[in-house]
């Protein structure tokens, strides 16, 4: 049985794919689940029209992606944290707050989007990958400074 992928299937295939399995794994999983269409010629049309849209909207996404990185690249955050001995922090900057800080200069960004492996918990300068977009990363310099004891 041939049947058309509606989602990335591990080992199988990807969204959009034609690919031929077992009758039985279409019809008792695959079509049920509605995980994937069986592949008539009027169902390759409308996965084809699909494509072609999300083809147009990844590149106007990307477009947009781009024009945010020229500005991003320019912006610095800085953060102040209160710090114990050898500069270690009380606390840590984490993604979330480098979403906000960036919400408060007018950037709307995800966190999600903030690729930030571990939370910075030391003080010093640091560049931030912020994915926009699958293929268009911004950096941004992000400080974390000692708080002055009052």
């Amino acid at each position: 049985m041939e049947v058309i992928l509606k989602e990335d299937i591990h080992n199988l295939g990807h969204r959009g794919d034609v690919v031929k399995v077992a009758d039985g794994y279409g019809r008792n999983y695959l079509l049920p689940k509605k995980l994937a269409l069986e592949a008539t010629p009027a169902n390759k049309a409308v996965i084809e029209q699909m494509k072609a849209a999300a083809v147009r909207r990844s590149a106007r996404e990307k477009a947009e992606a781009e024009q945010l990185l020229a500005q991003l690249n320019e912006v610095a955050l800085v953060f102040e944290r209160k710090v114990g001995e050898h500069d270690h922090l009380f606390g840590s900057v984490t993604s979330a707050d480098i979403a906000q800080a960036l919400e408060a200069k007018g950037f709307n960004i995800d966190r999600r989007k903030v690729q930030l492996d571990e939370p910075l918990k030391s003080v010093g300068e640091f560049l931030i990958p912020v994915r926009l977009h699958r293929e268009v990363t911004a950096h941004i310099k992000v400080t974390v400074k000692g708080e002055e004891a009052a």
